[in-house]
């Protein structure tokens, strides 16, 4: 081998441990002093206000895809990247009313969480944090109702994006 072949197969390979390395980072301990669970539950990311579009769904389920795409436009780095685990921290579900401007008018639990209070009361921050939601346009006041998978990491999916689950 020579010299140069070697300087430049020495540099490939400090390249290659030092990207390597890179992800390698270890996570900050959860704080002493933090309440039960607060370690489950990320704050809203900002986003801009009218980021909502006109929704031309002409059924309540047509219409969750686009409020499923507006909440995960809106909170995009508190998404679950990849299929859920098997055990999830909650699932809740969600009924949302929306008026003809798309603004939240009322939020029901079908199936709340209730062992994990926390998440409730995240979960209907996120969700009138994120109005004004796509106006229904062929609709108006628009009832949709989805399933929230809450991961104990604070990241969710709702089931209308899920990219699923992994098997116990």
């Amino acid at each position: 081998m020579t010299t140069t072949t070697t300087k430049t197969a020495a540099h490939l390979l400090a390249l290659a441990a030092a990207l390597f390395c890179a992800g390698c980072t270890a996570p900050a301990p959860p704080s002493a002093a933090a309440a039960p669970g607060a370690d489950r539950v990320a704050g809203l990311a900002p986003a801009s206000r009218g980021s909502a579009r006109e929704s031309a769904a002409a059924t309540p389920r047509a219409y969750r895809q686009d409020a499923a795409a507006h909440l995960y436009g809106l909170n995009a780095g508190r998404i679950y990247k990849g299929v859920l685990p098997p055990m999830l921290y909650a699932i809740g579900t969600l009924e949302v009313d929306i008026d003809r401007a798309g603004r939240v008018s009322r939020l029901h639990w079908l199936r709340a969480p209730r062992h994990a209070p926390e998440v409730v009361a995240e979960i209907e921050r996120t969700v009138r944090a994120a109005a004004p939601y796509p106006v229904a346009t062929r609709l108006g006041p628009v009832t949709y109702v989805d399933t929230w998978l809450w991961d104990s990491s604070g990241r969710f999916q709702l089931d209308t994006l899920t990219e699923g689950q992994a098997s116990p």
